[in-house]
């Protein structure tokens, strides 16, 4: 038995915060070499953050980076463990992304990425160069301080492998596992028995699958231990790294972290047995012929020794365990809810404000923020049983401390009492807004314990209409033409706005709390988003939208799990509701969907085909006559796809202006970096609309031609 420990973790690291980055590494490593671990493996880019965009066009980030590693060189934290960081490196006057190799207070080896992600949200090649130079290394020279700190002029800089004593070791850089020819192929091939791969991958929904199956595929067909670290949380940006650290051997996996969690540092380890590696490979003769034939890579020698030196009775191999998945509905539950928590504490901010309607979109966004209270006070009363619990536990405490202005000895009695210091909800009604909605937003505020208001705005949107009268002389109705209609709903919505920040601005003052500004939430689904039902400026215009790129379908889903699993029995009472803005007098029964002329299960269809297949509208409406074929006519898929396109086209300039979303799904609209396209269309597609419309021709001719064929 050749029995080693391998660490690797999830860390919530937080772009350009160097000094915190630092400190949860040093942690990372602490709790690896107590664990008994030789190798420990961080994620992507940990020490200066994954999303610093545009700073890593600066120099400053990369002495920074330096700086820090300089850092864990000066003490004794590299001793008799090899450590794997991520951070970004400047050869040559050439940017890469890489992982820098620590063991005794020297650097061993720099790793640059092969391939860079550079799709959806990702513009690695915006910053960095892939390392070109394959099965080559080269000499990296150190800057002055670190040579008068190690003794080293230059170490290797390259694509190669770190030769042990005891086994070979080689490295993924995150897009390099999704990539078709991954080099964990012909690393195994060549004889590395030990791959990690530091990650900086984003949480989205029903995304983890993926990412497990490329990893136990990968170690099933090669025979390999395969370590995989991330980043956890929000560290800047739009999206949650999401954690969920693992070690895989043989096809199964032997430990896996958790996926999403309020955790600054955890580190993971297993005990892997390399005899049963090479047992594996043995077994397989294809593999063999293979690898015999594979092309060499260079390998950078060490002296140092993976397998434990002292035999220990209670040293036993990790034993495989199930993979632990969250369904879709835990996903929306959990994701979110420690994405905002990370967005309030590094925010410095007093809480959050929401505009609570009482329908499904805002009760699903504070849904969310009751499901954040919940985790928080989990993990202030859970018992830690380990310094790694202790560590963590005491970060929650006191940031929660922190945000509510609580003294040292103070813990929270319930998720509601935090919810009622942080979380202020106000349902801002009009003459349009019915009892029902009312009632429904104080009842789920009740549940979840937000500080609840309500309130009617009419006297600000009858001031508002006064002024547009005694400047015109003229009066808007609702009666009136669609452009009165129009102005009249959108001065309810965006008044909302101008009240949600206002209160939220002096709620604390006023309830004779620490004076700290409340974050004000969106409520916008991602398909209101995508056909632009909504206005601009409005209510939907905040601070952070949780939902933002959530499907309507997906939330509805969502809130009859919170019902029944979260404790907020009222969810169910907004889910029996039809959607409705309630912008118009309330006999005129104004619902969303038939504003819209779309369903939000079309609409998720539309985003998804435009999206994730990449259609155009003629495409768009050649699939989906095959899906929508047996429900309605042709002309009546020509006409929604045609209403679609032209209403994505008008609207498409409020992508300029939508809220920062939570990114989680596959087809959001949001032109921010995700979907890249103008914001000024031709919104008549004359080109396209001509082809629908002699395609509908050709499929109703097919359509006669049938008919007659089985009447005869």
């Amino acid at each position: 038995m050749h029995l080693v420990t391998l660490a690797t973790c999830n860390l919530d690291q937080w772009s350009l915060d160097f000094t915190g980055n630092l400190e949860r590494i040093k942690e990372s490593i602490k709790i690896s070499k107590e664990k008994g671990a030789r190798y420990r493996c961080g994620p992507e880019l940990e020490v200066c953050g994954y999303g610093c965009e545009d700073h890593f066009l600066e120099n400053d980030t990369y002495t920074h980076s330096m700086e820090c590693l300089a850092e864990l060189l000066k003490s004794d934290l590299t001793d008799d463990i090899l450590v794997d960081i991520g951070m970004p490196i400047m050869h040559k006057s050439v940017r890469y992304n890489c992982r820098v190799f620590l063991l005794n207070r020297k650097i061993v080896l720099i790793r640059p990425k092969l391939f860079l992600a550079n799709d959806g949200n990702y513009r690695e090649t915006r910053w960095f160069c892939a390392w070109t130079k394959r099965f080559a290394i080269e000499d990296f020279v150190l800057p002055d301080f670190m040579r008068e700190l190690t003794g080293q002029r230059t170490v290797p800089i390259g694509d190669c492998i770190i030769s042990l004593n005891d086994t070979d070791l080689a490295v993924e850089t995150c897009e390099e596992l999704f990539t078709p020819n991954s080099p964990n192929i012909y690393l195994g091939l060549d004889g590395v028995e030990i791959i990690s791969n530091g990650s900086g991958s984003h949480h989205s929904l029903r995304k983890l699958h993926t990412r497990i199956d490329l990893i136990k595929n990968a170690t099933a067909k090669n025979g390999l231990v395969y370590l995989y670290a991330n980043q956890l949380g929000c560290d800047g940006g739009r999206l949650l790294f999401d954690g969920c650290a693992m070690i895989c051997c043989n096809g199964v996996l032997l430990a896996q972290g958790s996926q999403f969690s309020l955790k600054q540092v955890e580190v993971v380890t297993a005990n892997v047995d390399l005899d049963q590696v090479r047992a594996f490979r043995n077994k397989i003769a294809s593999r063999s012929v293979q690898a015999s034939e594979s092309r060499e890579f260079p390998r950078v020698r060490i002296d140092f020794t993976l397998k434990i030196s002292h035999y220990s009775q209670s040293l036993k191999p990790t034993h495989p365990v199930d993979v632990k998945y969250f369904t879709t509905n835990e996903e929306i539950a959990l994701g979110p809810a420690c994405y905002l928590f990370d967005y309030l504490r590094r925010s410095s901010q007093g809480g959050y404000f929401l505009p609570l309607s009482g329908g499904a979109d805002s009760s699903a966004t504070a849904t969310i923020v009751g499901s954040m209270c919940q985790l928080i006070y989990k993990d202030c009363i859970e018992e830690a049983n380990s310094y790694e619990e202790e560590y963590n536990k005491k970060i929650v405490l006191k940031e929660i401390r922190r945000i509510c202005s609580k003294g040292d000895e103070w813990i929270p009695s319930s998720p509601k009492e935090i919810a009622n210091i942080i979380f202020v909800t106000c349902y801002m009604g009009t003459v349009n807004s019915s009892n029902e909605t009312r009632n429904r937003a104080k009842q789920l505020a009740s549940e979840i314990g937000s500080h609840h208001m309500d309130i009617d705005i009419d006297t600000v949107v009858n001031s508002m209409k006064d002024l547009f009268t005694t400047t015109t002389g003229k009066t808007p109705s609702f009666e009136g033409s669609a452009g009165e209609n129009i102005a009249l709903q959108n001065i309810q919505a965006r008044l909302r706005m101008v009240v949600s920040y206002y209160f939220a601005q002096l709620m604390n003052w006023s309830r004779d709390f620490k004076p700290k500004n409340l974050l004000v939430l969106g409520s916008s689904n991602v398909d209101e988003a995508l056909r632009g039902y909504f206005t601009k400026y409005d209510c939907s215009s905040a601070d952070i939208n949780p939902i933002g790129s959530i499907s309507k379908t997906d939330l509805k889903k969502f809130l009859l799990y919170a019902s029944d699993n979260l404790g907020y029995p009222s969810l169910k009472e907004v889910l029996q509701a039809k959607p409705t803005a309630e912008l118009q007098p309330l006999e005129s029964h104004q619902t969303d969907e038939e504003d819209m002329g779309l369903t939000y299960d079309e609409l998720s269809r539309f985003g998804i085909l435009r999206k994730v297949y990449g259609n155009g509208p003629v495409e768009c409406f050649n699939n989906l006559v095959y899906e929508w074929r047996d429900k309605m006519s042709i002309l009546q898929i020509a006409d929604k796809v045609k209403r679609f396109y032209r209403y994505y086209a008008i609207n498409r300039h409020k992508m300029t202006t939508l809220t920062p979303s939570y990114h989680c799904e596959s087809y959001s609209p949001e032109d921010n970096r995700f979907d890249l396209r103008q914001f000024l269309y031709p919104v008549d597609f004359q080109w396209q609309f001509k082809q629908i419309d002699d395609l509908v021709i050709q499929y109703q001719e097919e359509e006669e031609k049938v008919k007659k064929s089985s009447k005869l």
